[in-house]
């Protein structure tokens, strides 16, 4: 039986050798990126330690300078120093007010309840009169020792809150004991710090004053996180009331923390105006103080406020990048520690260097010091200012003994004590889960962050959540539902190379998240392809037969099983063999079924355009119904009229529904299994985004390539990017996106999308660019589309100059009809989508314009151009420069496509010349000059740093600035020529690229009607065989596999397919005029069905059958949105003059907005009418006597055009830096989620050998895996791949 098995699997021990392709993910520097992970992680938590190091050190200088003993600040100044004090306790209110000002107008404004409103100022009301009087009243009146940890006393009221909140919830957590003991360690620490001022001198009744609003003071702030606990409370209480209390605090967040800000500003601002007056102070003296003393404040207070913020953002940044306690929880414990070394250790120092400047053997106490070299300085003026401070800090220790064992004793007690109770109060983040990506509002409860005391704010702000191992195992199987994703690509007529990719990517995936004894929990798939226009009919009397693409298709598919499937095997084990596979016969064609090596299904639909629409936009149809529409709710349908319960069915289907995704690819798409898993974390991340798309970077060899190449580069690096920052992207591109099935299954979404076109507009917006108008359709609807620049995708871009404009003459007025149809709905949308914003469609607006005016703006370039060069008036230049665009824009109206193509590329070489002298005697100017500062020089060193930095900022794509180069000379041609091609062009909706003719002999009914004697032998010879075939028993297969044979020798070759005119007007209706007539013997088995199987004796192809609810559904939906259009030449022709009538409108309001562009150019320059002079001044800005002129609109061109390039590079800033944290986060996980697969299949062998079991159960995972998992410091229910790709 063994060597009967091991000659079955190696049919050929002659044929091992093997043709691998590349596999391996070659393009993500992965290393790289490790190692950027390590210099980042380092980065961040020296960031968190030293600005909360800064942040505290510079708020407790501002305390101890308004000590009324301090000499630095002179006493009657001291009221500035409040002032400053009460700025940054107000800081945090005003960037909250913004913020939330901000997403109330644009996003969320709903209305609190009066009872919500009442519980939140009530306890803001607490909070923000504790920390006045706290920071303002009694805190500058202490020493520095109890001001650096008294702050750490307001954990005590959170600590208790905790214990409470475990009790309420029934369950008891391992932080329980420590929150109890951090409440005693605080209440201990005010005990001590009670003793050590009060029994002082009992009689001192201010100091008596001062300590007790301290520690009352402490208490009320102690609020300050009261939601943290309310929340748990709420959830775990039967009180409705509570319930619904919770939820109006959850839904009115943003018109809550408005009416909180206001209040702790006014708060503020009360107890700061009524403490100066009561303290003897005026407020006058602050305009009138010194110089040095103002820029000691100013200096102080800067730092303050920058370093809290920034702080606050890098703690961010720490959670994000799972680095909980190496960049968070120990920077921020250490930091008081290090704060207190900071001002102790130089009183000490001094103190010592004292003593020994004295030179005496008598015993120096510190009460002496104080008195002498302390209180009795003179104050320089303009001596070092360190030592001053350092005498200031040590003046607040000097009513204490500290010779004395006792006060020293007592002292450190206390602010030990106190640092002990905020760890032990904040112990449970050690245990805190993370997501491998989350929102900042699951990790902090609280907007708002302290900039008084900015480590406790951030420690105490953190989420408390109660872990007990039940519960974590119930969250775990909840969160760790596994997605559905399907693989949803198009295809027509890729080449071999092309469809090659997108295979092995597939094969890649199912080797990535094997079916068959999984590793993995977090999501399936399942891979659609769909072939259009995949039968030919050669002749009257033959049979349909695949096309030589789709033929290729099925050899690919072959060929790359065999490589996946012996990727790992030795000699011997290698299976030449293909297991059975299923082929099915559908209304709309052909289904061929693969099992990919791992368990995995490939479907490939052959569509045949006489039974079923074709084209991109009807195959996205397509599988939109059958997967969302048959697989998804028609299951749930009859689940429902099984008898389930209606709530538990309508549950069930929203969660699959938020589950279950569409990628959707091109067929000659490559992309590895990392940016898969990267889309899926943007959607995981955010219910309300619809769809999510990739860097998508495009592959060939040319110059029309290296132009896409940077182009391509630019519109992701600073548009797209500008785009997911400031509101939603427009286009998410059909080549690597990824669709939520509920989002596409919302209303006015999917049922609009297969809206048949029968306006002229619609062949415009709704066939030339379908992508964009799907995304168009998401946006109307409210959903949100991101860009994930993380996530890596490989598509071929056009290689030659005719099929680029091609492709630009569909892109174009497509991307123009949906910006204007999303502009004209601005209300609508920005009332419906919270991330499309007024001001977001005011950019939109700038960017349509600039889109509109773009070719005159280039011929005002060239202009400037000429003049510049044969030193000529702008004037005359300019007429010069409008001659030739005005000539190729009459002949495109006149001349064929393929015409106007060819002027096209000849003026492109022209104009590339034109550029290129221009740079050159641009740079050539600057150096005879010594100046860059003319608006010439000035926009291409600008433009030219722009691109640099930008570049450095995507380090592995910084070789794509040598292809700006080529794109500089390009302008006039992709910004003017093209633009002209494509808007007299726009009535052409032909698709423009990868069309080609039927295969020689498919004509028109008509044509090869004779067919020659040996033709028709073979014709009735297949069929005889066919037939045969099909009669003979299934254990006769080796002279089935002999018919096949000499099948296919007798089959001709295909021949190669000509490139069809591009310039034909609707394909669909054209192509269907080839009515071919109805083959008159139909056997059981159709000889296409052996051909194919034919194509490889290692696959044998098993027929198999639709049930009958699918094929009705499949008759249902051809016969309502996708039955094939039928020939109507009335209506054809009509559809033609509309789109011409359509072409002439646009393109008379869009060239006539030009010309007065222009007009309007050229009246100026003529008559002078506004001119600005500027002076010539050279490197040094040293005037140089010459002058030179700028007109109006050329300025008004560079400062709109330099604003938003501004916006765009701030909007790619800010989107890097969440792409280095997405990718750390990714990184950072791999380890702790490839050892718990270890883990698992370890446990799953040794089961295996006991015989207890022989396969993985996903639904019973170990308990010590779990406790694994829940004690680490990340979630693992998103998993990741970093080894995976060393391995491969």
């Amino acid at each position: 039986m063994e060597n009967l098995e091991r000659d079955d699997s190696l049919k050929r021990p002659w044929d091992t050798f093997r043709e691998v392709p590349i596999i391996e993910d070659e393009h993500t520097p992965w290393r790289f990126l490790k190692l950027l992970k390590i210099i980042t992680l380092c980065a961040v938590a020296i960031a968190v330690f030293g600005l909360a190091v800064c942040s505290k050190v510079s708020f407790l200088l501002l305390i101890t300078l308004s000590h009324e003993d301090t000499k630095t600040i002179q006493p009657d100044h001291k009221p500035v120093l409040l002032l400053c004090i009460g700025c940054a306790l107000i800081a945090p209110s005003v960037l909250l007010l913004f913020k939330s000002i901000w997403k109330g107008c644009y996003k969320s404004s709903k209305v609190p309840k009066k009872a919500s409103v009442a519980l939140v100022l009530f306890f803001e009301l607490l909070v923000s009169v504790g920390l006045a009087i706290l920071t303002i009243v009694a805190m500058p009146h202490l020493d520095i020792v109890t001001n650096v940890t008294i702050l750490n006393g307001v954990a005590v009221l959170p600590a208790f809150f905790q214990a409470v909140a475990q009790c309420t919830a029934k369950k008891i957590n391992v932080s329980l004991l420590p929150s109890i003991l951090g409440v005693l360690a605080i209440l201990t620490a005010f005990c001590v710090f009670l003793v050590l001022y009060i029994l002082k001198d009992l009689t001192d009744v201010q100091t008596a004053t001062w300590v007790g609003l301290a520690v009352g003071g402490c208490f009320f702030v102690s609020f300050n996180w009261w939601e943290n606990y309310f929340m748990l409370i709420c959830v775990n209480s039967k009180s409705k009331f509570l319930k619904s209390l919770f939820e109006d605090l959850t839904k009115c967040q943003n018109m809550l923390h408005i009416l909180s800000s206001l209040l702790r500003i006014a708060v503020t601002a009360c107890v700061l105006g009524a403490y100066v007056p009561l303290a003897n102070m005026d407020w006058d003296i602050v305009t009138s103080i010194p110089s040095r003393e103002t820029r000691i404040v100013v200096i102080t207070i800067g730092v303050q406020l920058i370093s809290s913020a920034l702080c606050h953002w890098f703690a961010l940044a720490a959670f994000k990048m799972h680095a909980i306690r190496r960049c968070f929880i120990i920077p921020l414990y250490l930091a008081s520690l290090a704060v207190m070394v900071f001002y102790i250790v130089p009183v000490i120092v001094y103190f010592e260097d004292y003593k020994l400047s004295l030179n005496t053997t008598e015993n120096i106490n510190f009460t002496s010091y104080c008195a002498e070299a302390v209180n009795g300085r003179n104050l320089s003026l303009i001596g070092n200012l360190y030592p001053e401070l350092v005498l200031d800090v040590t003046q607040t220790l000097c009513f204490l003994n500290m010779s004395e064992m006792v006060d020293i004793g007592l002292l450190t007690g206390a602010a030990a004590a106190w640092w002990f109770g905020l760890v032990l109060a904040t112990i449970h983040i050690w245990f805190f889960n993370v997501k491998r990506i989350q929102k900042t509002q699951d990790f902090f409860i609280r907007r708002l962050y302290e900039g008084a005391f900015i480590e406790q704010s951030l420690l105490l702000n953190t989420r408390f959540q109660i872990q007990t191992k039940k519960g974590m195992k119930k969250q775990y199987k909840e969160e760790n539902i596994p997605a559905m994703v399907y693989l949803c690509a198009t295809m027509w007529h890729e080449t071999y190379e092309e469809m090659m990719n997108i295979m092995i990517s597939i094969f890649r995936l199912d080797k990535y998240r094997p079916k068959i004894d999984p590793k993995f929990n977090d999501f399936t798939f399942e891979a659609h392809i769909y072939f259009d226009d995949a039968f030919e009919r050669v002749g009257r009397d033959q049979d349909p037969d695949l096309n030589r693409y789709a033929k290729d298709l099925v050899r690919i598919i072959t060929e790359v099983y065999g490589i996946f499937k012996n990727l790992d095997k030795t000699f011997f084990e290698v299976q030449q063999q293909i297991p059975d596979q299923a082929i099915i016969e559908t209304p709309y064609g052909a289904r061929l079924v693969f099992e990919m090596p791992h368990g995995n299904y490939i479907i490939v639909h052959f569509k045949d355009k006489e039974k079923i629409r074709k084209k991109k936009r009807w195959s996205q149809i397509m599988y939109l119904y059958y997967l969302l529409g048959w697989k998804l709710m028609a299951k749930y349908h009859r689940r429902w009229k099984l008898g389930c319960n209606e709530k538990d069915v309508i549950k069930d289907l929203e969660r699959e529904k938020h589950n279950t995704y569409l990628l959707a690819l091109d067929g000659d798409t490559d992309f590895q299994p990392a940016s898969v898993m990267l889309l899926i974390d943007r959607l995981k991340m955010y219910r309300g985004v619809g769809a999510a798309c990739g860097r998508i970077h495009p592959t060939g060899s040319g110059p029309a390539v290296w132009f896409q190449k940077f182009e391509y580069a630019v519109s992701h690096w600073l548009q797209k990017t500008a785009e997911h920052v400031y509101g939603c992207v427009l286009c998410s591109p059909g080549c690597f996106s990824l669709y939520r099935a509920e989002a596409l299954m919302d209303d006015n979404v999917m049922k609009t999308y297969a809206t048949k076109s029968t306006e002229p507009s619609h062949y415009i917006q709704y066939d030339q660019g379908e992508d964009r108008w799907l995304c168009t359709l998401l946006l109307k609807q409210g959903w949100r589309v991101e860009y994930n620049a993380a996530s890596d995708a490989y598509t071929n871009a056009p290689q030659d100059f005719k099929e680029l404009f091609n492709q630009r003459r569909r892109w174009g007025p497509s991307t123009m009809a949906n910006i204007i149809d999303l502009l004209g709905s601005t209300n609508i949308v920005s009332k419906r989508n919270t991330s499309m914003s007024k001001p977001f469609m005011l950019y939109l607006l700038f960017i349509l314009i600039s889109s509109i005016v773009s070719p005159s703006t280039i011929i005002l370039m060239i202009g400037g151009s000429l003049s510049f060069l044969l030193e000529i008036h702008y004037a005359a230049a300019l007429i010069i420069a409008v001659i030739p665009p005005a000539i190729y824009l009459g002949l495109c109206y006149k001349l064929k496509t393929d015409t106007q193509i060819t002027i096209a590329a000849v003026m492109s070489i022209m104009y590339a010349f034109l550029m290129l002298v221009v740079v050159m005697s641009i740079i050539g100017a600057m150096v005879r000059d010594q100046t860059i500062l003319t608006p010439s020089s000035t926009f291409i060193v600008a433009m030219s740093i722009i691109y640099v930095v930008t570049a450095l900022m995507h380090p592995q794509e910084f070789f794509l600035v040598f292809y700006g180069l080529l794109y500089i000379l390009c302008i006039p041609s992709a910004y003017l020529l093209l633009i002209i091609y494509s808007m007299v062009n726009m009535n052409c909706v032909s698709w423009g690229t990868r069309e080609a003719k039927p295969a020689a002999g498919a004509g028109t009914p008509g044509t090869n009607v004779q067919q020659s004697h040996s033709e028709r032998a073979k014709t009735t010879w297949k069929k005889f065989c066919s037939w045969m075939k099909c009669c003979k028993k299934s254990n006769q297969t080796s002279e089935v596999e002999e018919i096949s044979i000499r099948q296919e020798n007798l089959d001709p070759e295909p021949t190669t397919p000509e490139p069809q005119p591009q310039n034909t007007l609707i394909d669909d209706v054209l192509e269907n005029e080839q009515d071919l007539e109805e083959i008159a013997c139909d056997p059981p088995v159709q000889s296409w069905k052996r051909k194919l199987e034919s194509l490889s004796t290692d696959i044998q192809l098993q027929e198999a059958f639709l049930d009958e609810d699918e094929e009705q559904f499949w008759n249902e939906l051809i016969e309502k949105y996708l039955s094939p259009l039928k020939e109507d030449k009335e209506k054809q022709e009509e559809i033609k003059n509309d789109l011409r009538e359509l072409r002439n409108k646009v393109t008379f309001s869009f060239f006539f907005l030009n010309a007065l562009w222009l007009v309007a150019a050229f009246i100026l320059q003529v008559f002078d009418v506004f001119v600005i002079k500027i002076e010539s001044v050279n490197m040094d800005l040293e005037p140089t006597g010459g002058k030179f002129q700028i007109e109006p609109l050329s300025l008004l061109f560079i400062v709109g055009f330099a604003l938003s390039v501004a916006i765009q590079f701030f909007g790619m800033f800010y989107h890097r830096v969440a792409t280095l944290i997405h990718y750390v986060a990714f990184l950072e996980t791999d380890p702790k989620q490839q050892k718990l697969a270890e883990k698992k299949d370890l446990t799953c062998s040794a089961s295996s050998e006991s015989g207890l079991t022989n396969s993985v159960d996903l639904s019973n995972i170990t308990d010590e895996i779990q406790e694994e998992t829940w004690n680490s410091e990340t979630d693992f229910s998103e998993l990741d791949f970093g080894e995976q790709n060393e391995e491969l």
